[in-house]
């Protein structure tokens, strides 16, 4: 089991060109700049949480009727529990953003935000039935044991990242709304998985240019003889801009199937 979370005193990252420190911020939605307001917002990471509650919204709109406080309720804590609670736990365990938001600030964010989740989860079993306790705990256990890399890290894998970030909310959502889990829900689950992997397999080496990488060096000659430099802009540039289209062509997707609802 990975050691209890602690505050490892390392000073946030500079985003400024000095030797042996990457010359670029943590993520394309974080500076690096260290105000109270860019740091939160930078552990809240609102391109990829949008991204994930978008599933939710899809997952809810699968089945045939729709219970709009359910899926408010449900994108609520979800937002609690990913969007804060998980991110919350990831930026603890090593700064990998380099905020300066103190330890106990982030414990306790964490705490407070996962037991609004479980809370709304609970008051939902009266409407859902007890089946919906199986989702909750394995929610909560997903944000714990992914972010702290308990078990020796056995969950915090790409599988473990497509299926607890991807599949499990459309499979909760779908739940919430039918108290049953149809086979259009089970393939749209899939279907988030693999896009959930999409992002993963994209955004590690980007975090690992932007936050290892000290300098990048390189050409490509093409056939024609014209000479590219690879640097870290050349590296960054595809990647990044993949990773915003996909996040705002999911959240673009679930506004339609709302508005297609509303309409109807």
């Amino acid at each position: 089991m990975a050691a209890e979370p602690t505050d490892t005193g390392r000073e946030p990252t500079d985003t400024g060109t000095g030797a042996g420190v990457p010359p670029q911020g943590p993520a394309y939605y974080a500076s690096g700049a260290h105000t109270w307001w860019r740091d939160v917002q930078a552990v809240l990471h609102p391109p990829y949480t949008a991204w994930h509650l978008s599933y939710v919204v899809i997952g809810s709109l699968i089945g045939p009727r729709v219970n709009w406080a359910t899926l408010g309720a449900t994108v609520l804590a979800f937002f609690l529990a990913v969007g804060v609670a998980a991110h919350c736990l990831d930026e603890l365990r090593g700064r990998p953003l380099g905020t300066a938001l103190p330890a106990r600030f982030l414990i306790a964010a964490a705490a407070i935000s996962l037991s609004g989740a479980v809370a709304i989860g609970i008051v939902g079993i009266y409407r859902v039935g007890p089946w919906l306790t199986v989702f909750i705990a394995a929610g909560a256990f997903l944000v714990l044991a992914y972010n702290l890399e308990l078990f020796g890290g056995r969950f915090h894998t790409d599988l473990g990242f497509a299926l607890g970030w991807g599949a499990f909310p459309v499979l909760t959502a779908a739940f919430a709304q039918d108290r049953s889990l149809p086979a259009s829900a089970v393939v749209l689950a899939a279907a988030a998985a693999l896009l959930s992997a999409a992002q993963r397999h994209l955004s590690t080496p980007a975090r690992q240019i932007r936050r290892h990488a000290i300098s990048i060096e390189g050409r490509m000659v093409l056939d024609d003889g014209r000479v590219e430099v690879l640097d870290t802009s050349a590296l960054l540039a595809p990647i990044e801009k993949t990773l915003r289209a996909l996040s705002w062509a999911t959240v673009a997707l679930a506004l339609s199937l709302v508005l297609a609802r509303l309409t109807h």
